[in-house]
């Protein structure tokens, strides 16, 4: 997909002084077999980092590498300054790992590395600088073991890159009567991340520009045409659509400028419909499918938190409201530790992309903004929804947002889109979350969150859960089993 970070992961040994620096080249070639299996994009460093001069040696060896994350190494008990220097230094997400002993005959004096010891004194060290590492669950291994660590981290290391190098574009304020998707800019700033908001009197003006570019929109509109594959229910529209997302693609070629990657936030009512005589939610899914997430009615923590979930599952996400409850009438299948009260319905207009969804799918209109704007007549300015049943199969639920008070918590949620037919408009799917009713009463209404969530067509929790630690967010809620109470769960 565009718009994401490819992670060139450098691999750094280091050595103590009293340890032999050979235990640690031999152990890193060890490492680097393993990860030449798993294919990975990385780059291992000549230097063996002893001390602070071989540190800096290492930096400038990995940046005219282009590595923009980086594993340090110890192949022995290691030198806990200087590896953490080399880590500062260099300023790219990093994770520390250890040599396993690999055998009871390795275990005499030139043969036995002690980096488990060595790794309590790196971790420490980092802390003394104020620096957050990565430390996987099981941070000392036989090289296969450390290999699989760096095939993780990669995952991790590309949210994290990804966000600190992420401008979000903004265009209109939100309505007074729906200000849920508030967004302090303060804390995105302390993260990283870039914001750039706009008039939609701004995108107006672009958008009558783009309308000379004649033959891009004719394009654009065979583009659609074959994507809609015949689903199309107003082919008119088309035209307008296309030099809608012609207008968004040219603003975010121009406006990226110090950062890397980019997301959207719009206004996508009540004045846009009146204003372009179309809705903007195809627009949205298409740009959203090719790994530009745009969120909803102005929500900038929305479309950052699309923008996670993509980098976490390396795949197209979506955004949802957390909808409405499925009524018992409406047959779902059993799943264990799941009752119905555990299912709801995740709803949006149609900013799904296609390939997101089951078979179907088409182009269609707001039904909620038709019955609003023109009850009378055939659909007009309400036109440009993309309508489906979201796929079914593996789903992760997440969302960071700021507290009242400003300070940053998130959630994450693993479940799945279940493969029933809601009966409902829209773009939607039953979505199933074991335990999910006590998660939302004592999570998302107990720590006030909005009603958007970003989804993920996949497992990726785990992932979302080291960057999101990385990146100094303490407060991440998971649904808990009910045999473990919330802080504020009456144990009555």
């Amino acid at each position: 997909m565009i718009n994401t970070p490819e992670i060139k992961m450098g691999v750094v040994g280091v050595s103590r002084d009293c340890f032999p620096a050979e235990l640690t080249k031999k152990r890193l070639a060890n490492v680097a077999e393993e990860c030449k299996k798993l294919n990975l994009n990385f780059y291992t460093a000549e230097t063996i980092v002893e001390n602070e001069a071989d540190a800096m040696k290492a930096v400038a060896e990995m940046k005219a590498a282009g590595v923009n994350a980086l594993t340090i190494y110890l192949g022995n008990f290691g030198p806990e300054g200087p590896l953490t220097i080399c880590a500062k230094k260099l300023g790219v997400p990093y994770m520390l790992v250890a040599a396993a002993e690999e055998s009871k005959n390795t275990l005499m004096v030139d043969g036995r590395g002690d980096a488990f010891c060595g790794m309590l004194n790196a971790s420490l060290n980092a802390g003394l600088r104020g620096m957050k590492p990565f430390i996987p669950a099981k941070p000392v291994g036989l090289p296969y073991e450390v290999a699989k660590n760096i095939e993780y981290f990669v995952s991790v290391a590309r949210v994290v890159v990804g966000l600190k190098n992420l401008k979000v574009f903004s265009f209109g304020p939100r309505p007074h009567d729906f200000y849920a998707c508030n967004a302090p800019i303060v804390p995105l700033y302390n993260l990283g991340v870039e914001v750039m908001e706009n008039s939609e009197l701004d995108l107006f003006e672009l958008y009558e520009k783009a309308g000379s570019r004649t033959s891009d929109i004719a394009a654009k509109v065979k583009d659609m045409e074959k994507e809609l594959a015949g689903a199309c229910g107003f082919p008119g529209k088309l035209p307008q659509i296309a030099q809608f997302e012609l207008t968004l693609e040219k603003f975010f070629e121009d406006n990226l400028g110090a950062s890397e990657y980019g997301v959207f936030a719009n206004k996508c009512w009540p004045a846009f419909q009146t204003t372009f005589h179309f809705v903007p939610c195809y627009v949205n899914s298409r740009l959203t499918g090719r790994g530009i997430p745009v969120a909803c009615e102005v929500d900038i923590y929305g479309a950052v938190s699309e923008y996670m979930a993509q980098l976490a599952s390396n795949n197209p996400v979506t955004l949802l409201d957390i909808n409405n409850t499925v009524p018992a009438d409406l047959e779902t299948p059993v799943m264990p530790g799941v009752a119905n009260e555990d299912l709801f319905m995740g709803f949006h207009c149609g900013n799904t992309a296609c390939q997101c969804l089951s078979s179907g799918f088409a182009m269609k209109y707001q039904l909620i903004m038709h019955r609003l704007l023109e009850p009378d007549k055939e659909p007009d300015v309400s036109c440009g929804t993309i309508e489906g049943t979201l796929k079914a199969g593996e789903t992760t639920m997440f969302r960071l947002q700021h507290r009242p008070d400003g300070q940053l918590q998130s959630y994450i949620a693993e479940g799945s889109v279940l493969d029933v037919d809601p009966c409902t408009f829209g773009g939607t799917g039953v979505i199933a979350i074991p335990d999910f009713a006590r998660f939302y009463r004592h999570v998302l209404l107990e720590k006030q969150y909005p009603h958007h969530g970003a989804f993920a067509f996949h497992h990726c929790g785990k992932a979302l859960y080291d960057a999101t630690t990385m990146l100094g967010v303490s407060d991440i809620a998971t649904p808990q089993p009910i045999s473990v109470p919330y802080p504020t769960e009456n144990p009555f």
